[in-house]
């Protein structure tokens, strides 16, 4: 039995699957980056067969790493199963992950399929997978909510066929984890293994229990964790990738298995994830929320100033939470820009550099301090959002109590890359300010979408804080996540609004 465990992420496939979580190529391109930074051993990128962007998605991240495996995943279906490899087969390993339903609920109710007959569907999808590639993995879709007998018949079918990793979902989070310790037990003893076949684990976080139940199947002797960056995913989401490392890490002596995540990344990581999705860190998110490492108790202040040790199992450093002695502010220079970017994890060209050299400079002018999180914000905006459809060039608004209703004035640029320019101007009146802005808009573009979600966020602290501001809109059937960070909250909004009219379009000539 290997003491090392695979940590295979999903984030950019079931995790994108959370509401709110979507991404573009290029989002999905630096979060593959960041997870090769961050040691994984497998990305899991997508469904190619779900969308032409869906497949562009995963073909190009299999082009764009260099030192790790890389999935899509299909169903059991000849056609999911060519376009997948299509997907992935330039990446430095590509990985065909096939999965079928295995509970008697799904069998009958979704598939509409006997036992016999998924038995036949495993055997044909890993062996038309394994022409391909021998690195296929098979997963029993709801496989906690399965008969085990009928486990072992359906995965030592597909170890025959060809299958080397067997993977166990706990697909709705429906099972406790000394049930889930001895199903894994029960398979690893009754299954006719060969000498390289991996059990795999794949927790839902419904009950709470998706981390307890990874390590549950780890001490049983799993060797591969499915999991997502700060636990994100369907429903109630993922085991999340932080939670397992870490629990491996600082219990050691527990489990005795090495993994070779770079525990240093992992608070990076989760923050990337944040800025590129637009949803914060929550403040006690296990690890790397704001409050993991904070005390306001006099007992603990009290212990911590003694010994760290009494209030605190690690360290914010093993996490990457460091501090670092590069301030940046309006007298710094390109070369101290481009290094603290760098230690953020980013790789600037010289003109991007020339790029946040000016915006970090305008910045200072509005800010006293500029934290890391207002620089890598800058990242985002201003050097890796293409060219849109829609741009917002310039606005103003009014806000009163009296019998003047909030209005806005709204200068927009239209236009394609490199095609010709139109400028519109609009004024439009609202319930609010923000309301006045988003109506502005609307008019101009010609369409008004239904907002199906606003928030707003500080990205640092002070009222002189960056403005995080995300909005998910719906029109014609399609929905889209528009994201933006400014100093003003105002402003912010609107180029949240405009940034999710781009993604609609987008979406609308993918469909198209």
């Amino acid at each position: 039995m290997s003491d090392k465990i695979m940590i295979f992420d999903t984030t950019l496939r079931d995790g994108e699957q959370s509401p709110g979580a979507t991404m573009n190529i290029d989002e999905k391109i630096r979060m593959a980056r960041q997870l090769e930074t961050l040691g994984v051993d497998i990305i899991e990128a997508g469904f190619p067969i779900a969308s032409q962007g869906d497949f562009e998605s995963v073909k190009s991240i299999a082009e764009s790493v260099t030192n790790l495996q890389v999935a899509g995943l299909c169903r059991s279906v000849t056609k999911d199963i060519d376009r997948c490899w299509e997907a992935v087969k330039n990446a430095p390993e590509g990985r065909i992950h096939t999965f079928l339903a295995t509970s008697p609920i799904h069998m009958e109710y979704k598939l509409g399929k006997t036992p016999d007959q998924v038995v036949e569907m495993a055997e044909a999808a890993v062996k038309h997978a394994a022409k391909y590639t021998s690195n296929v993995e098979f997963s029993a879709e709801d496989a906690s909510r399965s008969d085990w007998d009928f486990l072992v018949r359906v995965f030592n079918t597909a170890i025959k066929a060809g299958a080397r990793t067997l993977n166990v979902p706990d697909t709705v989070g429906y099972t406790q984890p000394h049930e889930f310790y001895e199903m894994i037990r029960f398979l690893m003893e009754k299954l006719e293994m060969k000498s390289d076949t991996v059990i795999s684990v794949h927790c839902h976080n419904d009950l709470g229990l998706a981390v307890a139940n990874s390590l549950a199947a780890i001490r049983a002797g799993a060797r591969q964790v499915e999991c997502t960056v700060s636990g994100i995913g369907e429903r109630a989401g993922n085991a999340a990738l932080e939670e397992v490392v870490m629990a491996l890490n600082t219990r050691k002596d527990l489990y005795d298995i090495d993994c070779d995540v770079v525990t240093e990344q992992l608070y990076p990581s989760c923050r990337r994830l944040s800025q590129i999705i637009g949803q914060p860190i929550p403040p006690y998110k296990a690890i790397v929320g704001t409050n993991a490492f904070a005390h306001e108790s006099g007992v603990h202040q009290d212990g911590v100033i003694k010994n760290r040790q009494t209030y605190e199992i690690m360290t914010a450093e093993s996490i990457g939470r460091q501090g670092t002695e590069i301030v940046i502010g309006k007298h710094s220079g390109s070369h101290a820009i481009k290094r603290k970017v760098e230690e953020l994890g980013y790789t600037l060209q010289d003109d991007q550099v020339e790029a946040m050299f000016s915006a970090v400079k305008e910045l200072a002018d509005k800010k006293e301090r500029i934290h890391d999180e207002d620089v890598e914000a800058l990242v985002l905006e201003k050097v890796y959002r293409r060219r849109d459809k829609f741009r917002l060039r310039d606005m103003s608004v009014f806000s009163g109590t009296g019998e003047v209703p909030p209005h806005a004035a709204v200068v927009m640029e239209f236009g394609d890359e490199g095609g010709d320019v139109e400028v519109r101007k609009n004024t439009a009146f609202g319930r609010g300010t923000i309301d006045a802005v988003f109506s502005s808009i609307y008019d101009l573009i010609g369409y008004r979408a239904s907002l199906e979600s606003y928030t707003v966020n500080a990205v640092t602290s002070g009222t002189d804080a960056l403005a995080g501001v995300a909005v998910r809109i719906t029109h014609d059937g399609f929905k889209a996540v528009g994201r933006a960070n400014d100093e003003d909250v105002v402003r912010a909004s609107a180029l949240a609004l405009v940034n999710a009219l781009n993604r609609l379009e987008i979406t609308r000539e993918e469909r198209k």
